[in-house]
């Protein structure tokens, strides 16, 4: 008798301290849960262009000033006519924009310049990657409202010895300068269909698929 309440005593002191820690199957923090169609459309965080996205130059009444397809180089530069080496990468459109601007105003009195995206490939800071135990790593180009059932349709879903509910998400916070972990439920949510294990995603985040140890 004496045994079974100290074991009873024992189990209840292991549940609180799994609740106050934030036990999970996956190890660490969980995340709130997403519906699976958002509720209220919006826009996501300003486009900053990246190494090989695809761009168009346009500069109003000076056509010849202008360019299509420029790829951005490796190096995060563009080159256009009159703009030699200009840095694109880590700028929205509309700041590449002005700066072109600035320097073709020195030819030109007032140039008009737009800037469009053609192809997104975004910098590391706005892609979402997916590694490990899955059909296809890879990284994605974050978009708004993205949750993480479509990063799992892109990349294909899990593979056969996938261990989806040790899934982790790591995830770097502006506010403390510092990565934080998140737990994932990936075998719930894909094999289940269990919709509270759909969480959404933000840009850089980066989510650890491990395999099956049996």
């Amino acid at each position: 008798m004496r045994k079974d309440r100290f074991t009873k005593i024992l189990a209840g002191t292991a549940m609180v301290a799994c609740t106050l820690a934030g036990c999970s199957s996956g190890g660490g923090a969980q995340l709130p849960a997403a519906s699976f169609v958002s509720m209220q459309e919006g826009p996501g965080e300003e486009y900053v262009i990246g190494p090989l996205d695809e761009l168009t130059i346009h500069v109003w009444r000076n056509p010849e000033l202008g360019a299509e397809k420029i790829q951005v180089r490796p190096d995060g530069r563009i080159t256009t006519p009159l703009v030699t080496d200009m840095p694109a990468v880590g700028k929205t459109p509309s700041m590449l924009a002005q700066d072109i601007r600035l320097q073709l105003s020195q030819y030109i009195e007032e140039p008009l310049v737009s800037v469009i995206v053609n192809q997104f490939a975004g910098t590391f800071s706005q892609q979402i990657r997916v590694v490990g135990a899955t059909e296809k790593p890879a990284s994605i180009p974050y978009r708004a409202n993205m949750t993480v059932l479509d990063a799992m349709i892109a990349v294909g879903g899990l593979s056969e010895y996938a261990s989806g509910n040790k899934a982790k998400l790591i995830r770097f916070d502006k506010s403390t300068g510092s990565q934080k972990e998140y737990a994932l439920r990936l075998a719930d949510l894909l094999k289940r269909g269990q919709s509270d294990a759909n969480v959404m995603l933000k840009p850089g985040d980066v989510i650890i698929i491990p395999e099956s140890t049996f």
